[in-house]
Parts: structure tokens; sequence; C-alpha cells
């Protein structure tokens, strides 16, 4: 069975595992949502992911089974009641089960039990199913992007994409 729980300090490296496993190398190609064949280098910074827990804006979502780390999703709090959605990550050979909805469903209703009605996001424009996916579910693009923090030949740039969400 799936649980979500909230990501202690304690979890950190395990994430950080996650995170590198599904978005980049090898590995990362097992499953669709990857970026290996676009970006190279490690996905998160040395510390990133427990300065992340650090913080009490933010709150990362994991999905486990039993003691096994399936998925997760970080979300930070902004100013203006908004809820920004960042690295949904499932391991690569468990995606298209349901499990990346099962943790947006979480994230959405936690923005829910904490009062906040719009969630945003960034994703790399040119990730045109995984942006599919996520208007699929009900966010839309704002017709805003951002660039990318690194710079590449050729550019990349991300995408924002928002929901309302509606009151239960």
């Amino acid at each position: 069975m799936t649980t979500v729980v909230a990501a202690r300090p304690d979890d950190a490296p395990e994430v950080e595992e996650l995170i590198e496993c599904g978005y980049r190398g090898d590995s990362a190609r097992r499953g669709w949502t990857h970026e290996a064949d676009i970006l190279y280098d490690k996905r998160c910074a040395p510390g990133q992911i427990a300065g992340m827990l650090a913080d009490p804006a933010v709150t990362i979502l994991l999905a486990r089974s039993g003691k096994e780390l399936l998925g997760c999703v970080a979300l930070t709090r902004r100013p203006g009641g908004v809820l920004y959605l960042g690295m949904l990550c499932v391991m690569p050979d468990l995606q298209s089960a349901g499990l990346g909805r099962t943790l947006l469903d979480a994230a959405e209703d936690l923005a829910r039990e904490e009062g906040t009605l719009t969630i945003t996001m960034q994703v790399i424009d040119t990730r045109h199913s995984l942006i599919a996916w996520y208007e699929r579910r009900g966010y839309a693009q704002t017709g805003e992007t951002a660039p990318f923090p690194v710079s590449l030949d050729p550019p990349l740039t991300f995408t924002i994409l928002e929901k309302r969400l509606e009151t239960a």
C-alpha cells in the first residue's frame, strides 16, 4: 500500500538519490519524465534537499510503500497565497502507474487544507508531453516564461503553469 507523508530532515539523502535517479543519467531513461537527454549535470546542488527541508516554507511529500521511497514532490509557500510545486519525481520503473497523480493530488489537498488556492510551477518548454500531462490535470499555461538558470546552447526556457484550486 502506498502512503504519502511529509519528509523529515533525515530523509534528505534518500530524496536526493530519488531525484537524481528520476531526472538524470541512464536510470532516468527508463521513465518518460526524465531530462537526461537535455541536461547532464546533477539535478540537486549539494545540500539543496537538506536546506529545503530546514525551510519552514517548504514541505516535501514522499510516496512510500513500506520503507521504500517511490516518489516525491516539493511544495514552497510563496507570498500572496501561492504554492510553488516542483521536483515531482517518481522512480522511473514505476512511472505511468498513477503515483505522479497520487502525489499531485496530495499536494493539492495540502494546499486546500492551508487555504492556498493557487499552485504554480515551471516546466522546461521543450517538455511537451509533460506540459500536456499537467494540462490534463487542470494546469494551464499562463503565457509567461522564465529563463533557465544555466546558460546552454541552445538555450532553455521555462513555461509557467498555474492551477486555481476549488475549495473543498
